[in-house]
This record gives structure tokens, C-alpha cells and sequence, in this order.
């Protein structure tokens, strides 16, 4: 086995004093922490807690399914959608009105056409919030306009993770605006998460306000094919929550590098040849690459077999190049013969088989002849004598 350790890069300083109460950036593959602040501080959520609302709608119901809205009577500073008592609209424009308009009226409708009542919806989300592994939160309404909707950012950007496995909700989280028109009347709405409208690589997920909670954010973006997610609680105001939130998503994306520790042609190993005194090279049979933070670190280990026998052709697969991130192995390439080998001769079986190696036995045989033809000289002379 070999290994071969890549170089370490320079590490930049995480943000930190940023303008909130509690926040934190996560990489979305590994789930390494990259950057916090007060993570596990359980506050108010406000309408983060729609994400939970979309993730179990979105499970037990279907897109296309239609949904009869229910009374709801908003007060005026709530977001709503607009939906009027005995409206039919599908599941999928609900989901659209709830993550991008943060309409209540959609989670109420949502809530009840999951669980009959609100009452057992609620039960549901706790349920499935223990089950997720949320430790720090509590839900006490679908909507996130009570103070008993409590969350940290380490369970909002978890959250967050599971809702963008739903294939319909990563979509629905990464649209900046859509007109929706299985409702009564078409109804444009546009994401309150400007982030998305503004920087192409961020793409989701939900913002949130109360006078309780402050502005929060849960935000998501990627880069590389890398994706990273942060949650900002208890900014100021919008502008700042927007920015530490961007603040946060530049710094996980800068992280990543891309990198080739293996490459076509590469070699890898020498392996000898029996019979001969030679060796044989191996090389890559393809490239690997892949992205990686900077802080990690990067091994290839080979495999091949202690020695080789011919006949070999060129570009015969003989050996595995492996690599690993971490100690976690996460691909591998064959290694190939890099020229062709022809069988060992009598020869070469004879002279490594004999001790010594050809030299000795071509000395040996020049000093037997020389003793036999000594020997016929000298009985030469006798008969002549």
C-alpha cells in the first residue's frame, strides 16, 4: 500500500460578530460545522417553521392533489395568499404560496388537509421533529406566528437538508417568482428569500419575521457541486439578515477546491518481472477528480501484485489506484500495464533459476570451455610428442 498525502492549503478565518443573535453554516455533505454562533440558542422561529409544514405536506400529499381552502381569518399585518373560504386549488400551488409568499392561509389549508385539524397536525411535526433528531425545537402552530414555535439554527439547517431531498420543495425553494393558476384566480407570487433573486448560486429556503424572533433566514446555496446551508436567528433587520446569510454562504463555497489526484497515464507502481531482471510500469487507466475543502485531506493508495509474469498486453488492467478523503474511500481507477510483455524465454527461466544470474553463467561456461580446450591442446601435444 502507498500513500501519498496532498499538500494542505491555507485556511481562511471563519466570519464571526456577525449581526444576529445565533447563526451557522454547515456543509451540506458531510454536515461538518463550518462556522457558528450560539448554535444550539432555542428562539423563537417565526415562519422557518413553514419549512416543517411543507416537508410533511409534501409527504403525505399529492402535487396534483386538490385541497378545499378552510376559513382563515388573518390579521392585517399577516402574510397570506389570498385564499377565499371554499376555494379548490392543488397541493403543489399551495407549496408555491407557502415557501415563497410565506401565505398562512396555505399552511392552514396544507395543515388540515395532511391531519383533519390543526391540533394533530402540530402533533405530527413534533413527532417528526424528534425523529429528525431536532432536540432544540417545539412547534405550537403551522404557521410560526406563535412564540411557542421555538428552533436553533443547527436544527433549522437540518431541517432545511431534509426538505431539499424532496425533489418538488428543492424546486419550490429555488424559484424567485411563479404565477400560480389552479386557484380561483391567478395569483403571482415572488420569494421573500431575495437571496434567490439576486445571486444565482443560493437556492433556497425560507425566511422568517416576528417581533419575537427578529429577522431569521435559513439559507442554502452551492458551488462546485458542493452545498452548504446556513441559518441566521434574531437579526436586525432584513438587510442584515441578508447579509450575514450571504456573508456565511461565501465563506462555505470558498472553501472548495477541485483537485485530480489521479490522472490518464499516470504512473503508480513499477511491478518486476519474473524471470527477468525488469520491472514493468503501471499506469492510470482514467482521471479522478473531485472537490474537496481545502481542509481536508487527500490519499491515493495502490494495489498491485508483487511481481508479474508474461505475456502481458499494453493497457491489461494488473492493478487499482484508490482515493481517499478523510480516511473515506470515494473512488477508484484501474492501473494498467503501460507497455506490452512478452512471455519469459528458456533463458531467461534458466538464468533465473542458477545463482548468480547470467553473468556468472556465461563465465561459467567461457571458463569450461577454456579448461576443454586446454585440455584438448594438451592431449594434442601428446600424440604429436
Amino acid at each position: 500500500m502507498a500513500l501519498a498525502p496532498a499538500p494542505a492549503a491555507a485556511q481562511k478565518r471563519p466570519p464571526k460578530d456577525l449581526p444576529a443573535a445565533s447563526w451557522i453554516l454547515v456543509d451540506g455533505r458531510e454536515g461538518d460545522v463550518l462556522a457558528k454562533g450560539n448554535p444550539r440558542r432555542a428562539a423563537p422561529m417565526a415562519s422557518t417553521t413553514k419549512m416543517m409544514t411543507a416537508y410533511l405536506a409534501a409527504k403525505e400529499l399529492r402535487p396534483n392533489q386538490v385541497v378545499t381552502a378552510p376559513r382563515y381569518r388573518a390579521n392585517p399585518v399577516e402574510s397570506v395568499l389570498g385564499l377565499r373560504p371554499g376555494e379548490r386549488i392543488k397541493v403543489r400551488d399551495l407549496l408555491y404560496g407557502l415557501m415563497l409568499a410565506s401565505g398562512n392561509d396555505a399552511a392552514v389549508a396544507l395543515a388540515r388537509a395532511v391531519a383533519g385539524s390543526d391540533a394533530a397536525f402540530v402533533r405530527r411535526m413534533n413527532t417528526t421533529a424528534a425523529a429528525l433528531g431536532l432536540t432544540d425545537t417545539h412547534y405550537e402552530d403551522p404557521i410560526g406566528i406563535g412564540e411557542g414555535n421555538v428552533s436553533s439554527p443547527r436544527d433549522l439547517v437540518r431541517l432545511a437538508a431534509e426538505l431539499r431531498k424532496v425533489p418538488l420543495l428543492r424546486e419550490i425553494v429555488d424559484t424567485p417568482e411563479i404565477t400560480l393558476r389552479s386557484g380561483a384566480v391567478p395569483r403571482t407570487v415572488t420569494n421573500r428569500n431575495t437571496l434567490v433573486r439576486t445571486v444565482p448560486w443560493v437556492d433556497g429556503v425560507k425566511t422568517g419575521y416576528t417581533a419575537a424572533a427578529g429577522n431569521v433566514l435559513v439559507a442554502s446555496g452551492e458551488r462546485l457541486g458542493m452545498p452548504v446551508f446556513s441559518a441566521v436567528m434574531g437579526a436586525p433587520s432584513e438587510a442584515a439578515r441578508d447579509a450575514a446569510s450571504l456573508e456565511l454562504l461565501r465563506y462555505g463555497v470558498s472553501l472548495y477546491r477541485r483537485q485530480a489526484p489521479v490522472r490518464q497515464g499516470e504512473r503508480f507502481a513499477a511491478v518486476p518481472l519474473r524471470f527477468r531482471d525488469q520491472k514493468l510500469p503501471l499506469v492510470a487507466a482514467r482521471d479522478l477528480r473531485l472537490v474537496v475543502r481545502r481542509d481536508q485531506e487527500v490519499e491515493t493508495r495502490v494495489r498491485a501484485p508483487e511481481e508479474v509474469d508474461g505475456p502481458v498486453e499494453k493497457g491489461e488492467m494488473l492493478g487499482r489506484v484508490t482515493v481517499l478523503v478523510d480516511g473515506e474511500r470515494v473512488a477508484s481507477a484501474g492501473l494498467v500495464a503501460a507497455r506490452s510483455v512478452e512471455a519469459a524465454t528458456l533463458v531467461d527461466r534458466i538464468d533465473a533459476a542458477l545463482p548468480g544470474g547470467r553473468i556468472v553463467v556465461w563465465a561459467g561456461l567461457v571458463v569450461a570451455a577454456g579448461l576443454i580446450l586446454i585440455a584438448l591442446l594438451r592431449a594434442a601435444r601428446r600424440r604429436t610428442g
